[in-house]
């Protein structure tokens, strides 16, 4: 009953995609990025009800200050950077401790090939992690996480369609194997 279980992620996904358009976006996010002082303020009381927050928008203010004359760094420039490289190791060993998780079996292939696939579950991983930090600032974190959330649906219902259907057609264990890819970049994306 593995493919249940598989399923049931996808109806968690669909669950937050449904319920994501009512929050509000980061009050963090609508001061600092977009510079939404009113759209901060709102998201504040609607996410911590009424009060008064002056001293948190304060806060947000100094460290908007504070970043004002920060440049924001691209994917390379913080692989660069030395000071960043406790951070990029903790990452990487997360990355590595994903390999563990079992993705690479449920595509029903033969055992020459299972390593070649974690390769690519750790190569669509890299790509999202890199994908993800590059467009994250134009979108913001709330338009990534729902369609992340879209995309993970989508791709587990072709996932669980390609594994009914490859006893029939043995291809489709290597759409499986894609998909298993794609998931992967969404889940990267999104949440």
């Amino acid at each position: 009953t593995w493919n249940v279980l598989l399923s049931l992620s996808g109806l968690v996904a669909l669950i937050q995609l449904v319920f994501l358009p009512f929050f509000p976006e980061s009050p963090p996010y609508l001061l600092l990025q977009k510079g939404d002082k009113a759209g901060c303020l709102k998201a504040m009381k609607q996410l911590w009800g009424e009060g008064n927050y002056h001293t948190e928008f304060d806060d947000m203010m100094k460290e908007k200050t504070l970043t004002k004359g920060t440049k924001i760094m691209n994917v390379l420039e913080v692989l660069k950077e030395r000071s960043v490289y406790p951070q990029l190791t903790t990452m990487l060993l997360l990355l590595l401790s994903l390999q563990l998780c079992g993705l690479s079996a449920t595509a029903n292939l033969q055992e020459s090939i299972i390593p070649y696939v974690s390769l690519g579950v750790a190569i669509s991983e890299l790509i999202s992690i890199i994908f993800c930090s590059s467009i994250i600032d134009r979108f913001g974190r709330r338009i990534l996480l729902w369609g992340g959330y879209l995309l993970m649906a989508l791709i587990l219902v072709l996932l669980e369609t390609s594994l009914l259907l490859s006893d029939q057609f043995l291809w489709m264990r290597y759409c499986s194997v894609i998909l298993i890819f794609l998931f992967i970049i969404a889940y990267g994306l999104g949440p």
